[in-house]
């Protein structure tokens, strides 16, 4: 929460600054911000079908603790890039909603707006987190016995499958959130499959961005590698 707190600091003034003296930048800022939600998106779909098992085969077969470390250090760095792409989205489209008013007054909703995000969403994931510590109290209070044991073991259990729908919700919000973006900053996605519903549309726009950006980064990494590896 502190990190996400810090995020925002930093990202106020600089968007205040840009929708001052660079307004029209503040659309193109938008739309790259989609991009990476929507490759984000995409890139877990994709390691789920096809990444997933290959990987839990190859750590049920090593004791390469410096493996896990470095998976366990690339899903951290992720998270906090999406952090941050996440919060400048946020904090646009809040200003955008008081472009007309005064600056104090655009401040301090924009302020506000960042901060209420912050503490529900961190709040919400910190008592999730908490579910089974909250449920072993529970059962320990209780000395195993009656309703208050059950629902304790119920909290327990929950946990794992509340984290994994966490990810799933998590994988369709990033696809919902850019695919709104790329509907409402780009032009020839305004009436492009305009008989399909707009959750459909902006499912449909993330995945093609995101697979674009996908195929364009895996071919800079594989060019990457085949250069490096030469030098070698």
């Amino acid at each position: 929460t502190k990190g996400s707190f810090v995020n925002k600091l930093i990202i106020l003034p600089i968007i205040f600054l840009l929708n001052y003296f660079l307004p029209d930048l503040i659309k193109y800022v938008l739309i790259a911000g989609g991009l990476y939600l929507a490759y984000e998106g995409v890139e877990k779909i994709i390691w789920y079908f096809f990444h997933r098992k290959h990987q839990q085969k190859a750590a049920g077969k090593t004791a390469d603790k410096p493996l896990t470390l470095v998976s366990e250090k690339e899903k951290i760095k992720s998270a906090i890039i999406t952090d941050f792409i996440l919060s400048v989205e946020i904090i646009i489209i809040a200003l955008s909603t008081v472009t007309g008013e005064d600056l104090p007054i655009q401040i301090i909703t924009v302020s506000v707006i960042a901060i209420i995000a912050t503490i529900g969403v961190y709040g919400l994931v910190a008592l999730i987190v908490r579910m089974d510590d909250l449920g072993l109290k529970l059962v320990e209070k209780s000395d195993n016995k009656g309703v208050m044991a059950k629902f304790g073991e119920m909290l327990i259990k929950l946990l794992p499958l509340v984290i994994k729908s966490l990810g799933v919700i998590g994988t369709i919000a990033l696809l919902l959130v850019s695919g709104e973006i790329f509907l409402h900053q780009i032009d020839y996605f305004h009436h492009l499959l305009e008989s399909l519903p707009a959750i459909v549309r902006q499912v449909i726009f993330s995945l093609a961005m995101g697979g674009i950006v996908f195929v364009i980064i895996a071919v800079i990494k594989k060019v990457i590698e085949s250069v490096t590896g030469k030098n070698k």
